[in-house]
C-alpha cells in the first residue's frame, strides 16, 4: 500500500504551512503536494499558543480596550510622519485583531481556526477547505517512523510508503525533557510543556484548576517568559525560576533584561535565579505539591510550566544528511546534502550571509521565510538566489513588545528611557552596527534598526552613537528612503524628471482605507456573532 507525489512536506507546523502557501502561488498542479504531520490539525501559527491561546476568557475586552487606546500613538506617527505603510499596515493590524477576537466570541480567547497559517503575515487563512480546494492532500495525525532518501520513500507508522520526487523536511523541533537532565516528574499530571496544540489544551486546564494556586516556572527563555505573563493574567502566583544570572540571557543584556524582570516583579512574578530544579515533592495522590531546587530552595507548587530549550527532530535523517549545529545542513538555496531533499524552520542550519556564518535559528520569522525560499528554489531554481535572511526575533507580553535584528555581540551601546516604556540598544562589532534592539516602537522606528542592522553602518564614536540613539537609525533609515519618480514639465517644452519620498502623499488615502477595514472587521464580527 503506497501513494506518490512530487512534493512532500514532513511536518505540519508554521514552516510547512508557509510552504504550501508558496507551492499554491508558483503554481503547483492538483495532486502534486503533499503534507504529513503527526498533529491532527492543518499547520497553524505556533507563536499564539503562548499568548492569545492561554488567555481567560474575559481577556479579550480588556485586549481590545488596550489596542484602542493604542490608537492615539499610532495617529499620532501618523500626523507627524504622513506615511502610507505606517497607516495603512498598523491600522490594518489593529482592524484584523479587532475583527478576529470579535468573529471569535466576545470573551473567547484565540482558538483555530482563527490562527491557522498563514495569518500571522495578514494573509488568507489556510483551513482544511483551503488544502482541499488547491489539490493538497493532507495526511495528518500520521507518524513517520523512517524515510529513506536514496529511494525517496518514507515509511508511516500505519505502514503506507509514500514516495517523493522532492522532499520538504519542516519537522522542527521537540521540547526537552526534565529526564534528559536527571529529573524524573515530567508525567505528572500538574507538569506541563508548551510546543504543539496537545501541549497548550492541557497546560490550559491545568491553569483553569489552579487559579489563585501557585505556578512555578522552570527556564528564563520565551516559553518562560511568555507563559509567566499568561499565567499572570489568569490570577495564578508566579516564581520563575532559571540557572542564569538574568531572564533572556541569550538576547539580553542586564541593562535590558532588568527593565523586564522589574515590569514582572511589579505585576507579582518572584524570580529566582542561579539554580535549577531537582526533584517534586508529592502528596499521597501523587499531586506536586513543591518544588525543590538545587539551592536548597523548597516553592510550593500547584503547577509547573517547563521551557528549558529544544532539539531539532533529526533522527530520521541520522546517517543519511549532513548534520551540523543539531539542524540538517543545507546550502543558501535550503538544500541538503542529498539534492533531493531540503530542510526549512527549526530544523535547518543555513548560511546567514549578513554574519558570513551557519546558524540554526530558532524563530517563527525564520521559519516563515526559509520556507518560502526553499519552495521558490524548487519550483523556479534558475530565479532563485541565495537565502538572505536578516536575524529576526519578538516578542509580547503585557502591554510590551520588542523587536531584536542581526546579532547580540560586540560592544552594546544603550539609549532611551529605561524608567519609560521606548528603550533600546545597539551591538557594535569590529566597529559596525550588528544589531539592534527597540522596545515600545512604532513600525516606522522597527524598520529604521532593522534597515540599518542589514546595511551594518561603520562607527567611529560610540559616545556620539548613545547621544543620537534612536535617532542614528531613524535619520540614516530616512536617508536611504525609496522615492518616486514625478515627470515635471518646463517651461521649454522639455521634461525634468525629480524624486519624492513614496509614503507623503498617501497618508490620508492609507488612514482612510485601514479605517474602513476597521469598520468593516467590527460590523462583520459582530454580524457573524448573531450568526
Amino acid at each position: 500500500m503506497g501513494r506518490a507525489f512530487v512534493y512532500v512536506i514532513l511536518g505540519g507546523g508554521v514552516a510547512a504551512g508557509y510552504a504550501a502557501h508558496e507551492f499554491v502561488k508558483r503554481g503547483v498542479e492538483h495532486g502534486e503536494l503533499c503534507i504529513i504531520s503527526e498533529e491532527p490539525v492543518a499547520p497553524y501559527e505556533r507563536p499564539a499558543l503562548s499568548k492569545g491561546y492561554l488567555l481567560p476568557e474575559d481577556s479579550k475586552k480588556s485586549f481590545i480596550v488596550h489596542r484602542v487606546l493604542n490608537f492615539g500613538q499610532i495617529r499620532k506617527s501618523l500626523i507627524v510622519e504622513s506615511s502610507m505603510a505606517l497607516a495603512t499596515v498598523e491600522l490594518d493590524m489593529l482592524a484584523q485583531e479587532i475583527g478576529s477576537r470579535v468573529c471569535g466570541g466576545e470573551d473567547d480567547p484565540a482558538r483555530l481556526p482563527a490562527f491557522h497559517c498563514c495569518v500571522g503575515t495578514n494573509e488568507e487563512r489556510l483551513t482544511p477547505k483551503w488544502y482541499k480546494e488547491h489539490g493538497i492532500e493532507l495526511v495528518l495525525g500520521t507518524r513517520v517512523k523512517s524515510a529513506d532518501v536514496r529511494r525517496k520513500t518514507l515509511l508511516t507508522a500505519t505502514g503506507e510508503t509514500i514516495t517523493y520526487k522532492i522532499l520538504l523536511v519542516a519537522t522542527g523541533a521537540r521540547a526537552l525533557k526534565l529526564e534528559e537532565f536527571g529529573v524524573k516528574g515530567s508525567d505528572a499530571e500538574s507538569v506541563c510543556y508548551l510546543r504543539d496544540l496537545a501541549d497548550a489544551n492541557r497546560l490550559v486546564n491545568v491553569m483553569q484548576s489552579s487559579s489563585g494556586g501557585n505556578a512555578v516556572v522552570i527556564g528564563g527563555g520565551y516559553i518562560g517568559m511568555e507563559c509567566a505573563a499568561s499565567l499572570v493574567i489568569n490570577k495564578i502566583n508566579v516564581t520563575m525560576v532559571f540557572p542564569e544570572a538574568h531572564c533572556m540571557a541569550r538576547l539580553f543584556t542586564p541593562k535590558i533584561a532588568s527593565y523586564y524582570e522589574e515590569y514582572y516583579q511589579a505585576k507579582g512574578v518572584k524570580f529566582v535565579k542561579g539554580t535549577v530544579l531537582t526533584s517534586f515533592d508529592f502528596d499521597s495522590n501523587q499531586k506536586i505539591t513543591a518544588v525543590n531546587l538545587r539551592d536548597g530552595t523548597r516553592l510550593p507548587a500547584d503547577m509547573v510550566i517547563v521551557g528549558i530549550g529544544i532539539r531539532p527532530n533529526t533522527s530520521l535523517f541520522e546517517g543519511q544528511l549532513t548534520l551540523e549545529k543539531g539542524g540538517i545542513k543545507v546550502n543558501g538555496r535550503m538544500q541538503s546534502s542529498n539534492s533531493s531533499v531540503y530542510a526549512v524552520g527549526d530544523v535547518a542550519t543555513f548560511p546567514v550571509k549578513i554574519s558570513s556564518e551557519t546558524r540554526r535559528l530558532e524563530h517563527v520569522d525564520s521559519a516563515r521565510k526559509s520556507a518560502r525560499h526553499a519552495v521558490a528554489a524548487i519550483m523556479e531554481p534558475e530565479k532563485t538566489t541565495d537565502f538572505d535572511y536578516l536575524p529576526f526575533f519578538y516578542s509580547r507580553v503585557f502591554t510590551l513588545s520588542w523587536q531584536f535584528y542581526g546579532d547580540s555581540t560586540g560592544d552594546v551601546i544603550h539609549f532611551g528611557d529605561f524608567l519609560g516604556n521606548s528603550f533600546g540598544a545597539y551591538w557594535v562589532n569590529n566597529g559596525h552596527v550588528v544589531g539592534s534592539f527597540l522596545e515600545g516602537g512604532t513600525k516606522e522606528e522597527y524598520e529604521a534598526i532593522a534597515k540599518i542592522t542589514r546595511l551594518k553602518p561603520e562607527i567611529e564614536d560610540l559616545t556620539d552613537l548613545e547621544t543620537q540613539g534612536l535617532g542614528f537609525a531613524l535619520t540614516l533609515s530616512h536617508k536611504s528612503e525609496p522615492a518616486e519618480a514625478v515627470v515635471v514639465s518646463s517651461g521649454t517644452g522639455s521634461t525634468i524628471v525629480v524624486e519624492k519620498p513614496l509614503y507623503a502623499w498617501h497618508a490620508t488615502a492609507g488612514v482612510i482605507l485601514a479605517a474602513s477595514i476597521a469598520a468593516f472587521a467590527y460590523w462583520y464580527g459582530r454580524r457573524r456573532r448573531r450568526w
